[in-house]
Formats: structure tokens, C-alpha cells, sequence
């Protein structure tokens, strides 16, 4: 294995997934639709929905604390805190703010949110890296938090089938013993932004009555075949470049972790990457795309499970609207 020595490590994670179960039966009930049709296009059969009174913000607080827990740390040891969202509970102040607050972190603790969609943990991974490179901190929270269901228009069987609720963390800190991240690769392409995007809300186009009756606040997908062949192309390359980077033959890769949006374009980025789907952890059928949170809560539960121990070698692939995409290379 080539590469340089591992600078951050994942030393815990954490998951929040809300109780409510959405079935592929109670969505029959809202659009015309089937339970064989969507399993059959998506591989997903139920997925959580939060309540109104759960936030995306409460649920990043429990993802937080319970990694927190499992480091045997507490919220006073935190540096930095990196929120990734596509659904913040408001455009001010920062998810990560209220985050910090909410968990009693020092007021010395950095907090702030970016946007990448659903490739915002990886993201948000790299960014935790380069600032315990850069010396600034021993301690990094990096949480993923998404209520999809409050940008779903729930009329629309493109979307609302798609998309679920929950919050992954993760506590990163300098790597020991070789453990940590052994590569990553990173790319966006603004071209593609129509394929998916919420076209009002923000600042050049403000909420009005008119655009709220028409939904178009909402989560929009114009062409879902589109995003398909660019999601399967970005994240095999990505993950091939990681590979590269990192000195690994795809022998040497334990699991890998796609982001869950779809099962055949897991299959079909596992299938390019060269790795078998007996390595590969897929969760998208109980919880369905929980867009940045998918990556942080598959590793908890693969940890949970059994299949990520001390030395495993992990490749995470993901992408999402703008469009972003990367990969990521970790020893565990």
C-alpha cells in the first residue's frame, strides 16, 4: 500500500433514525404507484419519516451525543463542529450553531454547515482532515443530519418515493497506529445543477404565494436517467482514483459504502469498480436515500454488524446534487 500516513481517523460514529415507518404500501395510498414498481426501480421497501415535531437539528444533536458517548468524550472536548444539510431547519443561523448549543460544546468550538447534498459527509470528512493537518484542533464532530420529507413534494412519484429521514455523526481525530483516511478525491460540476435542485427559496428567487401553490419550494428531479449514468460514472471513477491514490488493489478494500440512493446504481458502481456486492454494505431498502446522513449511519451499522473491525479497509462512494460526488479511502 502506497500513499502517505493517515493524518485523521474516525475514532466513532453514531446514528438517529425517527420511528416512523413509510412503506412501500402507504405510499400507494398517496400517488399512483406500486410497491412491485418501486422495488423493483429503486430496491427500497420502507423508509423513516420524522415528525413534524423532530427537527433535523434534534436529530443531529442525538447523532452527536451518541458518538460523543462511544469516544468517551464530552461536548467540551469538541473543536470544530461540520454540519452537512440539504434541510437545515432555517437558512440563519448555522445548523451546526444550534448543534453546538444544543450539546453544550464551548463557545471557543468552531460550528458551521456546508452544502454539498448527498456527498456532504465526504465533504465534511475532508475538511475535518485538513484542519487537523493544519494543527487547529484534536477533536472534530462531523455531523449529517436530513429531513427529506419537509422538501418532498408528496404528489410528486419521481421524489417522494426516494427520500427518508435521519442523522449520522462521526468523531474524527488524529490518526494513531496507521489508522484513518487513506485517500480521497472530490469533484463538482455546476453544468449539471437543473438535474437537481429546489428551484425557489433562496435569494434570487424568493417564496411567493404563487410559487408555493405551484410546489416549486420543493425538491425537484428533471431527468432521472440523467442522474443516473452520472451518478454511476462519477462515483466509479471517483472511486477508481481513490484506489489509485491510496495504493490499493480492489483485494485490499473490506467494504465499501455507496451512498444509498438507488440499488442499481449501487450494483452498477460496484459492478465498474471491480468489487463483489458481498462486499458491498447496502441499508437503502429500509431507509431509503437519507441524502448526506446514508454514508455515517451505513458505517454505524456496519460497525454494529460486525463487518468494519480495527484494520478494515473502507471505500465510500457518493453524489448528489450540484452535482457533487467523491470517494473516500479509510482504514477503521
Amino acid at each position: 500500500m502506497n500513499g502517505r500516513p493517515p493524518i485523521a481517523r474516525v475514532s466513532a460514529t453514531a446514528r438517529f433514525l425517527p420511528d416512523q415507518v413509510m412503506t412501500n404500501a402507504d405510499l400507494e395510498r398517496l400517488v399512483d404507484t406500486s410497491d412491485s414498481w418501486i422495488r423493483e426501480r429503486t430496491g427500497i421497501r420502507e423508509r423513516r419519516i420524522a415528525p413534524d415535531d423532530i427537527t433535523a437539528v434534534d436529530m443531529g444533536e442525538r447523532a452527536a451525543l451518541g458518538a460523543l458517548a462511544k469516544a468517551g468524550l464530552e461536548p467540551s472536548d469538541v473543536d470544530m463542529i461540520v454540519v452537512s444539510t440539504a434541510t437545515p431547519d432555517r437558512l440563519l443561523p448555522s445548523t451546526a450553531c444550534e448543534i453546538q448549543s444544543r450539546i453544550g460544546a464551548s463557545r471557543s468550538c468552531l460550528a458551521f454547515d456546508i452544502s454539498a447534498a448527498c456527498t456532504g459527509f465526504l465533504y465534511a470528512l475532508s475538511i475535518a482532515e485538513g484542519y487537523l493537518a493544519a494543527g487547529r484542533g484534536e477533536t472534530i464532530l462531523v455531523v449529517s443530519t436530513e429531513k427529506m420529507s419537509s422538501i418532498i413534494d408528496w404528489d410528486d412519484r419521481a421524489t417522494c418515493i426516494l427520500f427518508g429521514d435521519g442523522a449520522g455523526a462521526a468523531v474524527v481525530q488524529p490518526s494513531r497506529n496507521g489508522e484513518g483516511i487513506l485517500a480521497s478525491f472530490h469533484r463538482s460540476d455546476g453544468d449539471l445543477a437543473p438535474l437537481l435542485q429546489r428551484p425557489v427559496g433562496g435569494a434570487a428567487k424568493p417564496l411567493t404565494e404563487e410559487s408555493l401553490r405551484n410546489r416549486e419550494h420543493m425538491l425537484l428531479m428533471k431527468s432521472g436517467r440523467e442522474v443516473f449514468r452520472s451518478a454511476v460514472r462519477s462515483m466509479a471513477h471517483a472511486g477508481n482514483m481513490v484506489m489509485e491514490e491510496a495504493g490499493l488493489d480492489v483485494d485490499r478494500i473490506d467494504l465499501m459504502v455507496p451512498h444509498q440512493a438507488n440499488s442499481r446504481i449501487i450494483e452498477s458502481t460496484a459492478r465498474y469498480a471491480g468489487i463483489p456486492m458481498d462486499k458491498v454494505f447496502v441499508n437503502l431498502h429500509r431507509y431509503g436515500n437519507i441524502s448526506s446522513a446514508t454514508i455515517p449511519v451505513c458505517l454505524d451499522e456496519a460497525e454494529e454488524e460486525g463487518r468494519l473491525v480495527p484494520g478494515s479497509v473502507v471505500l465510500m462512494t457518493a453524489f448528489g446534487a450540484g452535482l457533487t460526488w467523491g470517494a473516500m479511502a479509510l482504514r477503521w
